[in-house]
């Protein structure tokens, strides 16, 4: 399997993204990497790759990239040789399977659909995490691709999270639920309400309404949102990790009691942050458009990096474009 990555995107490119591609080749031996961006900073990062990773790792050269602060759509427009849009041209062309970047959020978006190209039916793509909690993942879309909607857009949205869901995460029979102010069948706005209706005469298993302090409980599987409110409740959720870590480093530091408890708690208090870091889920899904378009977090480091290819892979490998156009065909 041939995946392009953008190797200039995020915050830590291309260092930590070349890392991965390196540990990333060690973990799947049928992955082949084109590593897309400026060769004279690339390649310098590959020497000590393993013959058995160097062979199955390619440079796609480019001067050009598109920086985090820029215009999502005038950029993907413009810079036609941006390692993003390169990246992006090889989805579309066939020559790479999918295509992972930690570029700006709205140029993936725009590129999506400028060039790859959208899935004949679906309005707007969505993009769509999954989230680890309490016995099981929940699939949060959309999570950044479109800050206001229409009804029919939501209604999108939850047969693309139920695919996936089913398809990808393995539940059999996934419960779908609208994110809104109240669980009551009064509350939400006119596009929640609008929303409400089309899923509920769908043959989707609508559970209702589902609030913010629901998510954590697995009180669904895949719960349906516009981009602005999903976006918000996942820099919450990974803010609040960071900041309940931090706040226990601080209180062991303080005193001497916990500091003693927290040897026999440290291996149990390590698992339980990784099991919701960011790093450990890398990937958000764009659905909704003909190809594994996948986005890592703009601060990604080379485990985050690995996971977003981690997700395009399977995306991949699950036939998730087909399965997407086949079910809204």
């Amino acid at each position: 399997m041939i995946l392009a990555l953008d190797a200039m995107g995020g915050d830590h490119g291309p260092s930590e993204i070349c890392k991965a591609a390196l540990l990333a080749c060690e973990e799947f031996s049928d992955l082949e990497l084109l590593l897309v961006g400026s060769e004279s900073e690339i390649k310098p990062l590959l020497e000590k790759a393993p013959s058995s990773s160097a062979k199955r790792l390619s440079i796609v050269h480019t001067d050009e990239r598109i920086d985090m602060d820029e215009h999502p759509t005038l950029a993907i427009r413009k810079k036609r040789n941006s390692s993003m849009r390169l990246s992006m041209e090889m989805v579309r062309s066939g020559e790479a399977s999918g295509c992972v970047s930690a570029g700006n959020t709205g140029a993936i978006v725009a590129g999506g659909v400028l060039v790859v190209g959208r899935i004949s039916g679906i309005d707007r793509p969505a993009m769509g995490v999954a989230l680890p909690t309490l016995n099981k993942y929940t699939f949060l879309l959309d999570v950044g691709a479109n800050v206001r909607n229409k009804p029919y857009h939501l209604y999108q949205f939850a047969h693309m999270g139920n695919i996936y869901s089913k398809r990808i995460l393995g539940v059999a029979e996934p419960q779908v639920a609208l994110l809104s102010n109240g669980s009551e069948e009064i509350k939400g706005d006119e596009v929640i309400s609008g929303a409400k209706t089309l899923i509920k005469e769908s043959s989707l298993n609508f559970s209702g309404y589902v609030e913010g302090d629901d998510i954590p409980y697995s009180r669904a599987d895949v719960v349906v949102c516009d981009g602005f409110s999903g976006n918000v409740v996942l820099k919450f959720a990974e803010g609040l990790m960071t900041a309940v870590a931090s706040m226990l480093k601080e209180e062991m530091g303080q005193r001497i009691l916990p500091k003693v408890g927290m040897v026999f708690m440290l291996p149990m208090m390590k698992d339980l942050i990784a099991r919701f870091h960011y790093e450990k889920h890398g990937g958000t899904p764009l659905l909704g458009v003909n190809g594994a378009v996948i986005k890592a977090h703009g601060r990604s480091k080379a485990p985050a990096i690995v996971s977003a290819l981690r997700v395009a892979r399977n995306f991949v490998k699950q036939n998730g474009v087909e399965l997407i156009r086949e079910e809204l065909g």
